[in-house]
């Protein structure tokens, strides 16, 4: 008798074990300068001199990524505020084009032009990461980071799309998405 039981949760075991393998793990971001539902630090703030709101030094957030989806070629990186700008919202930041081997990006390294990624056009018309501005006397703002795994060539887009025209193209080649969220109050 005892040897049917363990011969029974040794086979549960062994089914138990193919499951968990047969499923696909999760594809997530994580960052070691902001945590998902926190507070991130002033230094990712933008530092735009003629806006008094921009009170940072414009540090992009080093941001990483696991469990690619199977047949990504490239990825794409979108930063929004739906609250800026009265809740009409402000598109900070997207990158696309970055290659299927890049999995992560420096604290600091999307501050800047870089061969990782192709740079779109974002609400301020730059084409590297712009950090939050926001307005002092208001609740935290909501950033939120989507990272999408697609089966494009990192160099099927050109540079200079706007965040709607960046999503039409990613239309029908998205293998999966994952995504993290920074607030921020500006402390004035």
């Amino acid at each position: 008798m005892f040897v049917r039981h363990l011969i029974s949760a040794a086979a549960g075991v062994l089914l138990l074990a193919g499951t968990a393998t047969a499923q696909s793990p999760i594809f997530t971001i994580s960052s070691t300068t902001i945590k998902d539902g926190a507070l991130m630090p002033k230094k990712v703030a933008g530092a735009n001199k003629a806006n008094p709101n921009c009170v940072g030094d414009n540090v992009s957030p080093q941001l990483s990524w696991t469990n690619v989806p199977a047949g990504t070629t490239s990825f794409a990186l979108i930063m929004t505020d739906p609250e800026g700008r009265g809740g009409l919202g402000v598109d900070h930041f997207h990158a696309y084009g970055i290659p299927a081997s890049v999995t992560s990006f420096a604290e600091g390294e999307m501050s800047a032009p870089s061969d990782k990624f192709v740079g779109g056009i974002g609400t301020a018309k730059a084409k590297i990461y712009m950090g939050p501005c926001t307005p002092p006397n208001q609740t935290a703002h909501h950033y939120t980071f989507v990272l999408v795994a697609t089966d494009l060539d990192p160099k099927a887009l050109p540079e200079g799309l706007t965040r709607l025209e960046l999503l039409a193209k990613l239309e029908g080649h998205a293998k999966g998405t994952t995504g993290i969220v920074g607030l921020f109050k500006n402390p004035l």
